[in-house]
């Protein structure tokens, strides 16, 4: 079973990702600094990202991922770490690109209105109130650190919307169409020339597939940029229950059987993704030149400190939809 876990937060958490593994914003190298308090984890130019900021976006990631599946994450590897270490990056590299955001948003003018801020203060409030006390002490917090987030937050969404503004939000069904389909993929020539021989005798494609088939999966859905180019360019001129030949590609040999042309649900889904992803090429245009020349410093000793704590009495993962449901501008 596929599970998919979907932070919407400003609709930049899943879009822009700015690394800071190995301890770098983008372009820009993050100096490991000891002239910090105990507690503040890392600056941009001259705005501090503070402990218990941090820790409310951490605790929020730490309970959002333990409740994704059936089973103890904190037990696992992650992406091959631990995933402690995973969503400790994760926290800083999220908050350290909303604080750079806010950067360029102040270059490019771009400030909330006072209807915007009352949203921000309201959210704010909601939040903390949704605190137990163990919350509270666990992640150090004031609703004044609330505040705060929720505002960075406000400005790096309209600094993306202000940037993706002129966006062309036309997407052809061609250029989004997915179809369904099955496939057989094998790397080695001989073994191709035998599953090429066998569905020209008019074997059934499913049986040759449990022979053959290299891939993870013989039952597919795929759009145009999905797929290599040379699959794309066959597959999508098949009709339903029309076989490819063999095609060949720099990683093997595809076959596909096409089930469904055109399948208009996750057609309209795909359009979205497109759509998202110009969005994200307009933003990065202007936010990569910005952010290669962008200071930063990190407090290494106070953020290695830090460790994730599993505590029944700390549950709390509703920071970015109490965030959505009053900032939606």
């Amino acid at each position: 079973m596929k599970t998919s876990m979907k932070l919407k937060t400003i609709g930049i958490c899943a879009l822009l990702l700015v690394n800071l593994s190995g301890c770098k914003l983008g372009n820009a190298k993050v100096v490991v600094s000891s002239g910090f308090t105990d507690s503040e984890v890392f600056k941009i130019r001259d705005e501090v990202c503070t402990l218990p900021q941090a820790r409310v976006i951490l605790t929020n990631y730490q309970n959002m991922y333990s409740t994704m599946y059936d089973i103890d994450l904190w037990e696992h590897d992650f992406e091959g770490n631990d995933l402690e270490s995973y969503v400790k990056d994760l926290t800083i590299s999220r908050l350290a690109q909303i604080m750079a955001m806010d950067y360029l948003a102040q270059e490019k003018e771009i400030v909330l209105s006072e209807e915007e801020k009352a949203k921000v203060k309201k959210a704010a409030e909601q939040y903390f109130k949704s605190l137990n006390d163990a919350e509270k002490e666990y992640m150090q917090v004031k609703q004044g650190d609330i505040e705060k987030l929720y505002t960075r937050y406000g400005l790096a969404n309209k600094l993306y919307t202000f940037l993706t503004h002129g966006v062309d939000d036309e997407v052809s069904d061609e250029e989004a169409r997915v179809m369904e389909a099955q496939q057989i993929f094998v790397t080695d020539k001989d073994k191709a020339k035998e599953v090429a021989k066998q569905l020209k005798e008019g074997a059934d494609f499913l049986t040759v597939a449990n022979l053959y088939n290299e891939a993870a999966e013989t039952d597919v859905f795929f759009g145009k940029n999905d797929v290599d180019q040379e699959v794309a360019q066959k597959a999508f001129e098949l009709e339903n229950e029309q076989l490819s030949g063999k095609i060949k590609t720099e990683k093997g040999f595809y076959f596909i059987k096409c089930i469904n042309h055109y399948d208009q649900e996750k057609t309209d889904d795909n359009k979205s993704v497109i759509l998202e992803k110009r969005r994200k090429e307009a933003f990065d245009d202007v936010y990569q030149e910005f952010l290669s020349g962008l200071s930063s410093e990190l407090n290494e000793k106070v953020w290695a400190g830090v460790s994730v704590e599993v505590n029944d009495k700390v549950k709390t993962d509703n920071f970015f939809q109490v965030y959505e449901k009053f900032c939606d501008w």
